[in-house]
């Protein structure tokens, strides 16, 4: 055993139990994952109820995990993604059951021109990576990607099944909301949420704010893989690489590289919990109804499970990875940092760490924290 960390932070006196169960994933946590540093934080009604922090910000332990430590979340970012997705759509910049090149010709070519924005966020596109081989500086080139999808014909028949797109998401999404609001993700995130704590690209003056993440010990399980698996996650070109970590920071991939807090992901996340930010209405109830929608159903192509999603967020029911309620909703990250919002309990919440492990969803320290923050309300 480690010796347990100062806990900082707020934690209202009813969730008590809550704050042991985050002080024993330092000391105790499922399968050996101790924390190294780690956040987690909720929000009821739009109220921080939860804010609590421990640990170091790098590896070497010579760096407090502080209230402005930056984590990667990888595709907890998806979370936020859809949320802009859905800030669209409320505005009629965007309809879930139009197809995308509808707003997008491009995007319509080899067969893909009667896909949905409502499809293309469930990743029912057949679209989870490159058809052959990709160089993986290839990423670091916007263009060149979305030149690439748009002539790609589905791996699959679009809308038959989801086949979750790891990272392909971020550039067709964040794309479709370029051209109809005419300004990217990262810019949209700052200006519609002042004051978060959040950037999808990293200014490299924040840098030294990111906490260091120590990688899984085992590669994740990915069920019995074929070509569609494979193109996801293991071909060279599957995912970036060939820059340092400072151009990885500074690109905008909705879906891959958000950069945050948990407080601040807990706080945008009421947004889908409660349809409102700091008191200001965001999405009507139509919006949130289309939104929150399970929209496809079934053993997903890529992740190995049977499994629910919504217009970018995966759905709870059937998986209990984001508490009791099925109607939940939210992402979950690389190495197991999680974002999530309960509409029917007016939750939401979020958990980042620096130790990751090998679970696709369900990390064993997110869902102790959750199993106590529920026995509590």
């Amino acid at each position: 055993m480690s010796d347990l960390p100062e806990i900082h932070g707020l934690c209202h006196a009813r969730f008590a139990a809550v704050k042991d169960a985050f002080a024993a994933n330092f000391t105790d946590a499922p399968e050996g994952l101790n924390e190294l540093g780690a956040g987690f934080s909720v929000a009821i009604d739009g109220e921080t109820v939860i804010d609590l922090r421990a640990g170091w910000a790098d590896t070497a332990r010579t760096q407090p995990f502080e209230t402005d430590t930056l984590v990667p979340v990888f595709s907890t970012g998806k979370a936020v993604m859809a949320t802009l997705i859905a800030l669209a759509v409320e505005r009629g910049l965007l309809d879930y059951e139009r197809p995308v090149a509808s707003y997008w010709p491009a995007f319509g070519a080899a067969g893909k021109d009667a896909i949905t924005v409502g499809q293309l966020m469930s990743h029912q596109a057949g679209l989870p990576g490159f058809d052959g081989d990709a160089d993986p500086t290839l990423w670091f080139d916007r263009t060149a990607v979305l030149e690439r999808l748009c002539a790609q014909a589905p791996m699959w028949e679009a809308g038959a099944a989801s086949g979750y797109h790891p990272i392909t998401i971020g550039y067709l999404a964040g794309e479709l909301f370029r051209l109809v609001d005419g300004r990217t993700m990262g810019t949209a995130l700052r200006e519609e949420f002042p004051g978060l704590d959040l950037w999808i690209g990293l200014p490299e003056a924040e840098h030294g704010r990111v906490a260091q993440m120590r990688k899984p010990t085992a590669a994740p399980d990915l069920g019995e893989i074929d070509a569609v698996k494979r193109s996801a996650f293991l071909d060279k070109g599957s995912a970036p690489g060939g820059r340092g970590s400072t151009e990885w920071r500074m690109m905008e991939i909705p879906s891959a590289n958000l950069h945050g807090t948990a407080k601040d992901l807990a706080r945008l996340m009421t947004v889908m919990a409660t349809g409102s930010f700091e008191g200001q209405e965001m999405l009507s109830e139509p919006t949130l109804a289309a939104a929150r929608r399970e929209r496809i159903h079934g053993r997903d192509r890529v992740l190995p499970f049977v499994m629910g999603w919504a217009a970018g967020w995966t759905m709870n029911a059937g998986l209990d990875i984001f508490g009791p309620n099925p109607t939940a909703l939210g992402h979950y990250g690389w190495g197991g940092s999680c974002a999530w919002a309960d509409p029917e309990a007016g939750l939401s919440a979020a958990y980042v760490m620096t130790r990751q492990s090998p679970h696709l969803i369900g990390d064993p320290r997110a869902v102790r924290l959750q199993t106590a923050l529920y026995a509590s309300l």
